[in-house]
């Protein structure tokens, strides 16, 4: 059985009931999803259960389910538009979802009543995707099972399509300020900027958080239809099902606003920030950059199209690597309902068609874009099609879901080789008629951040890349990254665009030196990537953006790898020639410069197309041909807004060949605010989006709480720490008589001899039969920046137990699981501090030691015995004879849900378990080398571990400033 392509959601008593249209070629039953279980169970046609009473949505396919904080949300397409035709099968765009909780009929209702008011109120707007949207189901409503439609509803939906997108262009044209973008948009930055830049402000959030509409209204309406009293529940199901189909109901076409009536019943931190989450759900999914065909894999590349077959599930036939809601849809999946829901695709597709109209032999064919005409002359334009010189240009990109995100958030590779922003781009020429007897054209392209593990900070306007890691990594994940690509392509070609001089060129160079040496080794799979460095900022100063054409012409030369790699042919289904290779282009971002150069190897592609059908054209300097940039130009845009959330820089030259003050001005204001974005949106929206693709599980809500941040999932800290312990004991422990005894990786305040002093840094503490060694390590350059060695006859005792540093956040101030311990010690000549300097200095023995004149203040002095106490203050604070080492163990649980997921913890034990193991460990170490274990030459009374409380929850509170609180709720406001 195919994908069901329509079905109605009733808000049924027991649950929602998912019914599809029965029809000849559609046999499948209803589905019913109960409200607490969750669980879907098929039910028969003719079941009593009575929906006439029930509110109904018109759903085009299902999204998946949202799991979050105890509670359910079913993600329904409520809106589509369609994007192209390929084949005959058409491409649709999601332009709005539903989000329908699954608590209550009440709640379930509510939401769909709101979806219906809410389009009712744009119906108007709505009629020409109606009337679009009707390509699928005829007159009487049955469903084309075969997915194709007649040739004249093809033709209808190519004008309309064709119409509105004439209209978006003319309407993209006029420039945006930021101006704009903050209040016109203000959906895009959160509550802050919702509070700040509306009319409303305060009073609409303060409504919205207690629960209340925004106009004060609350109540529902629903209707009653009469006049069926005396029918059968199935009868009675049977004629309000098919009102549905007829029309007789106003359509359901707008996104759920339940997200914005939550009771606000819920304490716990991932409910707190819950309908901040459905908003962005909503948001990204009626973003316009989520893609669907039933008949057509859009995630596949012509030549890799397997044979259409309705008994195996669509999701199975499809690229996992472009499978963007799997996760959400798994409920499905295991279950086995495979029809109900529909693979998306996030990316581009644009299609435009053109009607070349031949000149004389010698001089260009005269291009004309059906595009313009058809807003004359939609008849003309229909009898056009398919005539000998109509042709489709189709694009489609595709955006991977390996190490997805956002610009500053997700930079360079993972340890996979999977490599940040990286989208596949296909630009297909085809006849309009879409005849098998004619020739399909394909061109590939893709690009991905720079295969290396670096970073950027998003405080900057142009911030320098950090790299990360050593050689020898970079180098595995750059080899694995390549290894993909050959794997997939073939023969690969590097364009990059990033500066020669100033703060890229480091990375550049990085990036050309571990090409060459893949090339020294043999390249991947038998392949050796070819290296080309276009500084694109120098060669295309002074907004000389034509420029470009040098770098396509050494590459299009005889031996370049345009011509070598070729492209991709197909008649009548079977390939008659393979595009042999790839071109891999990247800059920073891979967005605005990559946007360009892109465009340029694309009209290339498309002029050696069309000459291969007798048409000679050039598309740089034919004034016809501005449909051409203008779908590049739309496609960059849908790509720059995925990765940055706004449009493409140099936009302005990709749509009309030219570069003026203007376009700069404008990308300005782009600029300005992707900052905006950077340090404002973007960071909830990671975790957001990790948590969707289902590679982190909630508790990511309660890390942003605490930190307003995210970890990566594709980072494996587990081997960077491991990496680290390995560099600190290689370097720190000089005597090779010691034996290594045990390693860990914990938290500890900034400055020396402190036990609350901020920030907390990630330090290494290493322990030999001899001493214990606390290394500051340098996680960025993977070099120990300093240490300080405590021989263990110096230990005078332990204290473990609660350890808290912030109250600012619930798992901050959670004392089972903020634990720590303070290692007390003399000083000694025994004793070493060294710190990694250009010239190496040391110190040996704490007395020496400048920082031994540090005193402990009141807030540790209760961690020395009471006598020793009483002789620091008498003598009015002068050096103690004790001196400490305070550390905080990690979090033990990870949010992570990748094969990485205990990467990000110390290991499977719990803090309490770590603390304890590494106090035991350490007090059988210093046993065996005092062999008194404690006694009274140790100078602490009692045990030599002791449990007792070494920042209590009260004490933290005291010390917590009035600033620290009202930063951290002034970063809530903007950042949650």
């Amino acid at each position: 059985m195919g994908i069901i392509r329509k079905l109605v959601i009733f808000a049924a008593v027991d649950g929602l009931i998912l019914q599809p249209p029965a029809t000849q070629h559609n046999k499948a039953s209803s589905l019913q999803i109960r409200y607490s279980k969750h669980g879907a169970t098929s039910l028969r046609q003719e079941s009593d259960i009575d929906l006439a009473h029930s509110a109904s949505l018109e759903s085009y396919g299902i999204v998946g389910f949202l799991n979050i904080a105890s509670a359910s949300y079913l993600i329904s397409i409520s809106h589509r538009e369609t994007a192209a035709q390929i084949r005959g099968s058409p491409v649709y765009v999601v332009t709005s979802v539903a989000l329908i909780p699954l608590s209550s009929q009440s709640e379930a209702t509510k939401a769909i009543e709101q979806t219906k008011r809410d389009i009712q109120a744009r119906r108007s707007d709505q009629t020409l995707d109606d009337v679009v949207d009707d390509d699928i189901s005829g007159d009487d409503g049955s469903d084309h099972s075969d997915g194709h439609v007649t040739d004249e509803s093809s033709k209808h939906a190519k004008a309309l399509s064709l119409q509105r997108d004439a209209t978006r262009r003319r309407s993209h044209e006029a420039s945006e300020s930021v101006a704009q973008d903050v209040i016109g948009r203000k959906g895009q930055y959160g509550r802050f900027a919702e509070r700040w830049f509306s009319r409303k402000g305060w009073t609409f959030e303060r409504r919205r958080v207690q629960g209340m509409s925004a106009d004060g209204e609350g109540k529902s309406e629903r209707t009653h239809p009469g006049g069926n009293d005396n029918l059968s529940p199935a009868e009675r199901n049977r004629q309000r099902f098919s009102k549905q189909w007829e029309g007789e109901e106003p359509p359901i076409d707008q996104v759920s606003s339940h997200a914005e009536n939550l009771p606000p019943s819920r304490t716990d931190v991932t409910s707190n920030l819950v309908t901040r989450l459905l908003r962005m759900t909503r948001m990204l999914f009626a973003s316009r950059s989520f893609f669907y065909s039933y008949d057509y894999d859009i995630t596949r590349r012509l030549g890799d199209q397997r044979t259409p077959d309705t008994r195996v599930p669509l999701h199975r036939c499809v690229d996992p690597m472009f499978f963007w809601n799997r996760n959400l849809a798994s409920l499905f999946i295991e279950s086995g309902n495979h029809a109900y829901f529909v693979p998306l695709m996030q990316g581009f597709v644009g299609q435009r068609s053109f009607h070349v109209s031949p000149t004389s032999s010698s001089d260009p064919s005269q291009v004309i874009p059906e595009t313009e005409a058809e807003i004359e002359d939609i008849t003309e334009t229909q009898k056009r099609v398919g005539s000998q010189s109509d042709f489709l240009l189709t694009l489609i990109s595709r955006r991977s879901i390996m190490r997805p995100g956002l610009r500053y958030l997700r930079r360079g590779v993972d340890e996979e080789g999977h490599a940040a922003n990286n989208v596949e781009t296909e630009q297909i020429l085809s006849r309009a008629s879409w005849s098998p007897a004619d020739k399909i054209y394909s061109f590939m392209q893709v690009r991905g951040s720079i295969p290396l593990f670096f970073s950027q900070s998003p405080y900057s306007f142009k911030p320098v890349p950090v790299l990360r890691h050593s050689y020898d990594i970079n180098h595995s994940a750059f080899k694995r990254h390549f290894s993909n690509i050959t794997d997939r392509y073939g023969e690969v070609q590097i364009v990059s665009l990033v500066d020669k001089h100033g703060g890229e060129a480091e990375i550049g160079q990085q990036y050309e030196e571990h090409a060459k040496q893949l090339v020294t080794e043999g390249g991947t799979n038998g392949v050796k990537p070819s290296f080309e460095w276009f500084d694109f900022h120098h060669v295309c100063s002074g907004m000389r953006f034509e420029n470009v054409s040098i770098l396509i012409n050494h590459l299009g030369g005889t031996d370049g790898a345009l011509d070598k790699h070729g492209m991709t042919v197909e008649v009548d289904g079977k390939v008659q020639q393979r595009q042999t290779g790839v071109v891999r282009t990247n800059c920073m971002d891979c967005l605005d410069r990559t946007n360009v150069v892109q465009s340029a190897f694309g009209s290339r592609a498309l002029e050696k197309q069309l000459e291969e059908e007798g048409v000679k054209v050039d598309l740089q300097t034919d004034t016809t041909t501005q449909w051409f940039n203008s779908l590049w130009a739309d496609n960059g845009d849908n790509i720059s807004r995925q990765y940055s959330s706004t449009a493409a820089l140099k936009g302005d030259y990709t749509r009309t060949r030219k570069r003026n003050y203007r376009g700069a001005l404008n990308d300005l204001g782009l600029t300005l605010s992707r900052y905006y974005n950077n340090i404002v949106n973007d960071y909830f929206s990671q975790a957001a989006m990790d948590y969707l693709l289902g590679n982190v599980t909630q508790q990511v809500f309660e890390e942003f709480e605490a930190s307003m941040m995210s970890k990566d999932p594709a980072i494996s800290m587990q081997k960077i720490r491991s990496n680290a312990i390995d560099v600190s004991s290689k370097i720190v422990i000089s005597e090779q008589s010691e034996e290594l005894v045990g390693a860990w990786s914990l938290l500890s305040p900034q400055e020396p001899n402190t036990v609350r002093t901020f920030p907390f840094e990630e330090v290494v503490l290493l322990l030999t039969d001899t001493a214990i060694y606390a290394v500051r390590f340098d996680w960025n350059l993977e070099k120990v920046s300093s240490f300080e060695r405590v021989d263990l006859l110096s230990i005078t005792g332990i204290l473990q137990g609660t350890y808290i540093t912030y109250t600012l956040t619930p798992s901050q101030i959670d004392e089972a699981t903020n634990l720590g311990l303070v290692i007390k010690y003399r000083p000694s000549k025994e004793n070493i501090a060294r710190v990694n300097t250009r010239s190496l200095s040391a110190s040996f023995g704490a007395t020496d030691d400048k920082d031994a004149d540090s005193t402990p203040t009141s807030a540790i002095s209760h961690l020395f015995d009471p006598a020793e106490t009483l002789r620091f203050l008498s003598r009015g604070g002068s050096r103690p004879a004790q001196k400490l080492l305070a550390f905080k163990a990690l979090p033990s649980k990870s949010s992570l849900t990748t094969p990485n997921a205990q990467s990000q913890s110390q290991s499977t034990l719990s803090e309490r378990d770590l603390v304890n193991s590494i106090c035991e460990e350490i007090r059988r170490a210093a046993f065996g080398a005092d062999d008194g274990g404690g006694g009274s030459d140790t100078g602490f009374s009692g045990g030599f571990v002791e449990e007792r409380e070494i920042v209590g929850l009260k004490e933290a509170r005291k010390s917590t400033g009035y600033l620290e609180q009202w930063g951290h709720e002034l970063k809530k406001m903007v950042w949650a």
